[in-house]
């Protein structure tokens, strides 16, 4: 499995996005998906203005967001005994300076709310949407499942809230 991740953000709090850590998410969340031991992946952190620059070029909508998701071979999750087919899975992009204001705003580390936000994206490469209530409630959910799953495996603690804009659901969804 191919995960490149690139910090190219300024974003120095402490000491930067842990992208060793980001790319052991990803792995963890592609392997728990059964995506294809041969896809590949890309994520890359950016700082405000251009996530601002990506946001209004591709979703017609000013200011940053927090993560972007641009998919390429359309992957869809393997099934019980059997993996995704390979191909390439796509670009996750993430706003680190974003990403520490809705941690801050939901009460968690903000390395919980990178990850969660590439596990999102990631999800968002693989399908999932969250425009209609039920799809939100079984995206962030099973993104919730994945970091918790994740973060147990590496014995760090956490518990990011997943949140949608500013607005978190409740730690039982």
């Amino acid at each position: 499995m191919s995960i490149e991740v690139v910090d190219e953000s300024s974003f120095a709090q402490g000491r930067g996005v842990d992208t060793v850590e980001v790319s052991h998410l990803a792995r963890y969340v592609l392997d728990e998906m059964r995506v294809h031991p041969l896809a590949e992946l890309s994520v890359l952190m950016v700082d405000v203005e251009a996530m601002a620059r990506l946001h209004v070029q591709w979703m017609d909508e000013p200011g940053p967001t927090d993560v972007m998701s641009f998919p390429m071979d359309q992957l869809r999750p393997g099934r019980e005994g059997r993996t995704s087919e390979p191909g390439l899975l796509g670009d996750v992009v993430v706003c680190p300076q974003v990403a520490a204001e809705q941690a801050k705003a939901s009460g968690h580390a903000t390395a919980d709310e990178v990850l969660l936000l590439v596990a999102h994206g990631i999800l968002h490469l693989l399908g999932y949407d969250h425009a209609e209530p039920d799809e939100e409630r079984e995206m962030f959910t099973l993104q919730r499942r994945l970091v918790l799953g994740f973060l147990a495996r590496i014995g760090r603690p956490g518990d990011p809230t997943p949140t949608v804009g500013h607005r978190a659901l409740p730690a039982g969804d």
